[in-house]
């Protein structure tokens, strides 16, 4: 007599069969999890599978039957079954064949209804940070106002979300830090679900975050898949929050993310020689925030490559803002914030922000979209300036449509207006955002004082220096 109600379900000792071994040399460990029928009649379970197939790393035994895949298994009543799992990892394989977190499950078909147990095993010798266990959750890093420096040659793999307050975390030259993303589940004070991204690095008021890098040794900060296939892969982990002042990023990489850097009202960075690129949303978003920027690049965003609403101050000095193949401006200027859908309620808070020798270019007609909230044009609500840059505008000048057609007098001095036809980049479709030798932007820039090397440590022209954060070699 079997039970062939589709509502009926297994049990399981534990919803995740986690293997806490970190293997610094070839091995392995097992596993052990027991599947019970509750039920006052037998069970038959259509299958139970591995849900990877042949790619997995974990090997299944069932009941004494050795297998990725068993089919058509009876479990009487009121009893159960054990399961038995290996990992085996060799952590010198590359990381494309031995990540640091394989994640696979167990999958059960019984009665027509699917029902997973999660595996998980890290296969790579690293500091898991706050732990190898925190998939999901919230840890806070504290160190009573001193200084937390990640100088450990092993890398740094960020698994959950990481809170940083009452520190400033260094991350020295050459760190490179791996986040974990994904999708997680955890409960409110109600006992219902809320469902969010995990992988997320946020700085509290009282912490801050100093990434110092240099030209040879840069900081990285990306996902942790290092297949070649996720290379560049955005939307990976959700990205830096910075809520505090101080922030400072030198010579690093921050890609794969949802948002690459988000400032909010209580937040300030220095940016300086960074790439920041393929990501989901913005490469860098400001709400009201600070964000001072040299020699930085920042391309391949699913939206707005640079996002600064909601007012704030900002300088950007000899970046190259690229957006291509998305419909999005590659700039975004806003000094007010909507507060419904339609936005007939809004709240106004004063903009000042200035880019000098800078490329803010793409594949669409207009890169560059300004939102001022001001009706009365108080000019210390919208305070814009760009001297000696490249920009890509159209319907933003229109002197019948364009909202703002004085742009290249009131705003925007000394710039190019560039088209696609004439030449700037070496090759735009392969990210290439050097300078062509015949490019538009090559010696149009004015020297800024102490801003003497490129995104590569190339030395400026001292008269008249490329825009962008790429200096063309005579």
């Amino acid at each position: 007599m079997f039970l062939t109600n589709p509502d009926a379900r297994l049990e399981f000792s534990t919803d995740t069969l986690r293997f806490d071994t970190v293997f610094t040399e070839l091995g392995s460990a097992t596993r052990i999890l027991k599947v019970y029928n509750r039920y006052g009649k037998s069970l038959r379970v259509a299958s139970i599978a591995i849900a990877a197939g042949a790619q997995t790393k974990f090997q299944m035994n069932v009941d004494g039957i050795p297998g990725n895949e068993i089919t058509d298994l009876e479990i009487p009543p009121n009893d159960s079954i054990y399961i038995f799992v290996e990992v085996t990892i060799d952590p010198d394989e590359p990381l494309s064949i031995s990540p640091f977190v394989l994640e696979d499950a167990i999958v059960f078909e019984t009665n027509g209804n699917e029902q997973r147990v999660l595996l998980e095993a890290w296969g790579q010798n690293a500091n898991y940070i706050p732990s190898r266990f925190s998939k999901g959750g919230i840890a806070l890093l504290s160190c009573d106002f001193g200084v937390l420096s990640w100088d450990d040659p092993k890398p740094y793999v960020i698994y959950g979300v990481l809170v940083i307050d009452s520190c400033t975390l260094h991350l020295p030259p050459g760190t490179r830090l791996y986040v974990h993303g994904g999708v997680a589940k955890a409960l409110d004070d109600m006992g219902n679900p809320i469902i969010y991204n995990d992988g997320l690095i946020y700085v509290l008021p009282n912490g801050k975050l100093n990434m110092d890098g240099t030209l040879e040794n840069p900081v990285i900060v990306q996902g942790d898949r290092l297949e070649e296939d996720f290379e560049e892969r955005d939307g990976q982990w959700v990205g830096i929050r910075l809520a505090s002042k101080g922030n400072t990023f030198r010579n690093s990489i921050i890609k794969n993310s949802l948002v690459g850097v988000y400032v909010d009202s209580a937040g300030s960075v220095d940016l300086d020689k960074m790439a920041i690129h393929h990501t989901s949303g913005p490469g860098i978003f400001a709400l009201h925030g600070k964000v001072d920027a040299r020699n930085c690049l920042v391309y391949a965003n699913g939206s707005t490559s640079v996002q600064l609403g909601y007012g704030g101050d900002y300088t950007f000095d000899y970046c190259t803002l690229a957006s291509y193949g998305v419909d999005a401006a590659a700039l975004s200027l806003s000094n007010g914030i909507c507060l419904d859908l339609l936005c007939y309620m809004f709240d106004i808070y004063r903009i000042n922000a200035s880019f000098r020798n800078c490329i803010v270019f793409g594949s669409s007609q207009d890169e560059i979209q300004l939102s001022n909230f001001s009706a009365s044009g108080d000019p210390s609500l919208f305070n814009i300036s760009m001297e000696n840059c490249v920009v890509r505008v159209k319907y933003l000048v229109d002197p019948v449509v364009g909202s703002y057609p004085g742009f290249f007098t009131d705003i925007c001095t000394n710039c190019i207006d560039g088209s696609p036809t004439q030449l700037l980049f070496e090759d735009a479709n392969e990210n290439d955002f050097h300078l062509d030798s015949l490019s538009i932007a090559e010696g149009i820039g004015l020297p800024i004082p102490f801003i003497n090397l490129d995104l590569e440590g190339k030395e400026r022209n001292a008269v008249n220096p490329d825009a962008g954060c790429y200096e063309r070699e005579d």
